[in-house]
């Protein structure tokens, strides 16, 4: 995985021995703090409810930087999706020595169409996220494209720049 925004650029390798859980490594570009470090990352599924109509999903998330034991993030984040409407949320708090702060974002989207499996799926989204640093909110589009083992989120506000994320499982 890749994610990029004002804050931060990074790479994300994991691996899930089973759907429950993935370990790995985030290897970071911090462009607040103008630094580069490295998590030892652990995600795990607290809860998962599939339906006929739906799918519903809550993770916790967590990683020990390279700096050293006193730095390092927790967090939660989930959604709940059909194959028309998405929402979702993401809770993350960083512990650093220089100066803790926390993330939060919300999702809303609606596939503009209902492709078949296999097929290209398209989600129309708005993302709203603040972080404890700049303390603002910021609320933007974001157009989601997913096709089997590939996923790209693209978004752009004024303040908080490109927010992309990538994805390629295999």
């Amino acid at each position: 995985m890749a994610f990029s925004d004002n804050i931060k650029n990074s790479i994300y390798y994991h691996y899930s021995p089973s759907y429950k859980y993935s370990v790995g490594l985030e290897n970071i570009k911090d462009n607040y703090f103008k630094d580069d470090y490295s998590y030892v990352r652990f995600t795990y599924l607290l809860d998962r409810k599939n339906t006929e109509h739906s799918q519903r999903n809550l993770y916790f998330q967590s990683g020990i930087s390279s700096k050293g034991f006193d730095e390092f993030f927790y967090g939660i984040h989930g959604d709940w999706e059909t194959r028309r409407f998405f929402v979702g949320f993401g809770l993350k708090e960083t512990k650093k020595k220089i100066q803790d702060y926390s993330e939060q974002y919300y999702q809303i989207g609606v596939a503009p169409y209902l492709g078949d499996y296999g097929d290209l799926h398209t989600w129309i989204m708005m993302k709203t996220k603040k972080n404890s640093l700049e303390n603002k909110w910021s609320t933007y589009p974001v157009l989601k494209l997913f096709k089997g083992d590939v996923l790209m989120e693209f978004g752009y506000h004024k303040k908080t720049e490109w927010d992309v994320h990538l994805m390629y499982r295999f």
